[in-house]
Order: C-alpha cells, then sequence, then structure tokens
C-alpha cells in the first residue's frame, strides 16, 4: 500500500472483528515500533502484549470505560521508562513521552498498512494500570491501542474534517 494512502486513510478504530492476527503481521507492526527514532537513541520503550480476553476485560475499568478495548484480538500497552535525560530546554522529562508517542505512530500506520486497525487511547488510569500489570514505579504509561481486523474494512476513509493547510503553517514567524 502507498505510504500516503496509508496516512490518509488511517482511521481510529472501536469495532473488531476476534480474527486472529497472523504472527508474521504482528512482527512486522512490533518492529515497527522498534525501530522507531528517539531522542539520543535512547528507545525508552517497552510495549505490553495482552492477548488474554480476561486481562483485557479489566483493562476496559482502566480505560473509563471503553469496551471495545477488550473487542481486538490484541491490546497493545505502550509504556516509556523516563530515563531523566534533558535534550535540552524545557522538554527535559517529556522527551519520554515524545518517543514512545513516535514509536506508537510507527505502529498505528504499520498496522493500517497490514489492513489492521487501532485506536489511540489517551484516557486511562496509569496507577491502576501499573498495579494490575507489575509495571516498575519508574516506568509509565503513555498509551494503549487494540489492534485486529476492523468490523466494518469500509472505516479506512480519508477524513475530510481537517483543517486547511493554510490555517496550520505560517513561513519564517508565527501568523494567526
Amino acid at each position: 500500500m502507498d505510504f500516503y494512502e496509508v496516512i490518509k486513510t488511517r482511521r481510529s478504530v472501536r469495532s473488531y472483528k476476534k480474527d486472529p492476527i497472523p504472527e508474521d503481521v504482528l512482527e512486522r507492526v512490533l518492529n515497527s515500533a522498534r525501530i522507531a527514532p528517539s531522542g539520543s537513541n535512547r528507545q525508552p520503550w517497552k510495549f505490553i502484549i495482552i492477548k488474554d480476553p480476561k486481562i483485557k476485560e479489566k483493562m476496559v475499568e482502566f480505560c473509563e470505560g471503553q469496551s471495545f478495548v477488550a473487542e481486538a484480538p490484541i491490546l497493545i500497552v505502550a509504556c516509556g521508562r523516563n530515563i531523566h535525560y534533558n535534550r535540552g530546554g524545557w522538554m527535559g522529562d517529556y522527551s519520554v513521552i515524545v518517543d514512545v508517542a513516535i514509536a506508537v505512530d510507527h505502529l498505528t500506520l504499520s498496522a493500517r498498512a497490514e489492513g489492521l486497525g487501532t485506536c489511540w487511547i489517551g484516557s486511562f488510569d496509569n496507577e491502576k494500570i501499573k498495579n494490575f500489570l507489575g509495571i516498575p514505579e519508574d516506568v509509565n504509561v503513555v498509551a494503549l491501542t487494540p489492534l485486529g481486523y476492523p468490523l466494518d474494512p469500509k472505516v479506512f476513509k480519508e477524513t475530510k474534517n481537517r483543517k486547511d493547510i493554510k490555517e496550520i503553517i505560517c513561513y519564517e514567524r508565527w501568523e494567526d
């Protein structure tokens, strides 16, 4: 699939088939997160792959009751270890969030290229998930995403609900 088609048609999927994901497909998707860039190549991430239906169902409670997180055959919990490395300026400890977000973005785009759906979950209880999954104190959950084949494959279409390019860019200096 053309890269720009992947970008244009990646959508948040909230209904999934129960069909399992072939291991070679899953490996390609996970590998795309592994090779994502990170500041100073620190790679501060770890991904918890959840297939157990009982664990996925419990995760719904920690994700503000978003029941679709348990529908897909896989739920991915993207975690980041704060390495307390200030690349400079105000970013400091926030760099781990940026790095993990880049890896999750790689994952979601490669999933789309494989015909899989994802939905970036940002509403969750970090502490409850950490306790439930045994995540160390110095690691935090950055995002979660279900991973599976969409119930409706027509969900992959370009959205027209985007700002015009002229509204989001300016040259040389900030302009309103």
